[in-house]
């Protein structure tokens, strides 16, 4: 079975050209399967307040009304998906943008009220992976937007980690599939002001003891929470760590486990 890298990238590579560079031409020397999903919240969040539209997150989700559903899809599905996907083109990496949309590849219903409107925000149901999977056999990358759909022309806005990880789970069916999130730090620190305090394991006992203790909380809760559920349902490895770690085994990062 062949190894297929998934990699989630944030605002903090995407938003600094030096290092979405550096990203970018790493991505396009990985020489296994690939493939790329991106966010954008800081870029959606900064155009927002240029429009007059307050971003609003609750729990480390955004609360995505139609205004703010029409930003984002501008942003994540425009500007910057076809530039990653540009870019990966000037470097003979030869990938495709996606949204949930394209392809009929992610479908997702639009979250339940319980006690927070989410607004236009997406729980992915379904992953058909038949046009991934052809891409894939031709050494095409996907380059996934954090946008999905209902089947009924609605576009739903939905975290870019779960879709990272609904994939994962999907295509780990056809593949040894290893899961990365590259954020800004070089994995979960112990402490938020040491960037060598990086916690190199976590498991569910240890996730609830880091949570009880504080040290994991916010906008970092939903991403452990998609690293422990895409171990336990079939990926092979998730690590979170810097922009360097899919592509330099050696490098330090926070791997999970059973």
């Amino acid at each position: 079975m062949k190894t297929l890298k998934i990699i989630k990238i944030g605002g903090n590579i995407i938003n600094n050209e030096v290092l979405l560079n550096e990203f970018l031409d790493d991505f396009a020397t990985l020489e296994t399967p690939k493939l790329l999903v991106h966010g954008g919240g800081k870029s959606a969040s900064e155009l927002s307040l240029k429009m007059g539209v307050e971003p609003k997150m609750v729990n480390g989700r955004r609360i995505t009304d139609e205004e703010t559903l029409e930003i984002i899809t501008m942003v994540y599905g425009g500007k910057i998906n076809k530039n990653i996907v540009a870019q990966l083109q000037a470097r003979n990496a030869n990938s495709v943008g996606f949204s949930g949309a394209d392809g009929n590849t992610i479908v997702a219903l639009k979250r339940p009220v319980k006690d927070i409107d989410y607004g236009f925000a997406g729980d992915v149901v379904n992953i058909n992976t038949e046009t991934i999977s052809v891409l894939l056999a031709n050494n095409i990358a996907p380059v996934f937007c954090a946008i999905t759909h209902n089947q009924k022309g609605q576009l739903l806005n939905t975290n870019a980690d779960t879709i990272a990880s609904e994939l994962a789970v999907a295509l780990s069916k056809e593949y040894k599939v290893a899961l990365y999130y590259c954020f800004e730090k070089n994995g979960v620190l112990s402490n938020i002001e040491d960037d060598n305090s990086v916690i190199e394991y976590i498991n569910n006992q240890k996730f609830e003891q880091l949570k009880n203790e504080g040290i994991i909380n916010d906008g970092m809760l939903p991403k452990i929470h998609n690293c422990l559920q895409s171990i336990q349902k079939g990926v092979s490895t998730v690590h979170i760590g810097n922009n360097k770690m899919p592509f330099e085994p050696h490098i330090k990062c926070t791997t999970f486990q059973q």
